[in-house]
């Protein structure tokens, strides 16, 4: 039974593991047997993915999905594995939950973080993701007084959409340069100025990145010490190659119930790793990020050391 569950979130198919069986010297087993088998797995994940989050703050959440085959109603239909990551108070990061909604609307997403609240999920100071349909309206529902910080490297992306190819290494460096500047002061004003430089030739590109400033930027109005952690959705992506890796073994799940055995497994074992690993950000700047948020929410009289914390 262990090699079996092993196998089972290690991505191993069904019908390979009968050959491993008979490797071992035992009689083969079916596709049948190994799925009842591999429900073993389900009390643990369900219990990792529905546990108190009362551990403390969580300053900084990831949300990231990613498309699964999955049979439903006599056919085969795609939908999204959510997942959320965070950094805890400890400086440690931490996988918060995973489910499978029907599509990336406001609804499921809604849906999603709702239950992380219902967790008790606390603290969140900056949530950071790509430009998901519906995310950032469900962010500001269910995670009120949190900022929402876009992936740069999936921004960038879509605005070398609107240069030719030939430019696209111009402006890609162009726009690196905002966030290469040493203080929240300098980030801004190159961003103006690479605005200015963009206008004349790319109006297109200009309009775009002056119109995401608030969302690319939110980064800046945090301690310099966590720029590279939280500007972009990176560190979710590592670890979806990873999932997609064991998930390809299997092409198209039977149902949604097999995607989050598979998932929620690699993500329990994904989050013990983390929890024995060297600190992802330094309790130090945690705790001047902590300050920053409540100098943000008080008198004004906070600002002038606000400007001096983030610097």
């Amino acid at each position: 039974m262990a090699v079996v569950t092993e196998c089972t979130v290690r991505g191993v198919s069904t019908r390979r593991v009968d050959g491993l069986v008979r490797t071992l010297g035992l009689e083969g087993m079916g596709k049948s047997q190994v799925s009842e088998l591999a429900q073993e797995l389900d009390t643990m994940v369900e219990e990792f993915r529905t546990r108190p989050l009362t551990g403390g703050s969580y300053p900084f959440v990831w949300l990231d999905a990613m498309t699964q085959g999955c049979r439903e109603g006599g056919r085969v239909v795609n939908v999204v594995t959510v997942i959320a990551t965070a950094v805890n108070a400890d400086g440690r990061r931490e996988v918060l939950g995973v489910d499978v909604i029907t599509s990336e609307d406001g609804s499921g997403w809604t849906a999603f973080l709702r239950q992380l609240v219902k967790r008790e999920l606390s603290g969140v100071e900056l949530v950071i993701s790509d430009d998901h349909q519906g995310l950032k309206a469900a962010i500001a529902e269910e995670l009120p007084g949190s900022s929402w910080q876009r992936c740069r490297a999936h921004f960038l992306r879509n605005l070398l959409t609107k240069v030719p190819k030939s430019a696209q290494d111009l402006v890609a460096t162009l726009v690196r340069s905002i966030f290469a500047q040493p203080g929240r002061d300098e980030v801004w004003a190159q961003q103006e100025r690479v605005i200015e430089q963009l206008c004349a030739r790319f109006p297109g590109a200009a309009a775009m990145l002056e119109e995401a400033a608030e969302d690319i930027l939110a980064f800046s109005a945090f301690p310099k010490a966590t720029w590279r952690q939280i500007w972009s959705n990176n560190p979710q992506e590592r670890l979806n190659r990873e999932i997609r890796r064991r998930t390809d073994v299997v092409g198209i799940f039977p149902h949604r119930e097999a995607i989050i055995r598979l998932v929620g497994a690699l993500l329990a074992e994904q989050n013990d790793e983390w929890a024995v690993t060297r600190r992802y950000m330094a309790v130090e700047a945690l705790a001047v990020a902590q300050t920053c948020r409540t100098l943000r929410s008080g008198a004004k009289e906070g600002s002038v050391l606000l400007e001096q914390l983030v610097a």
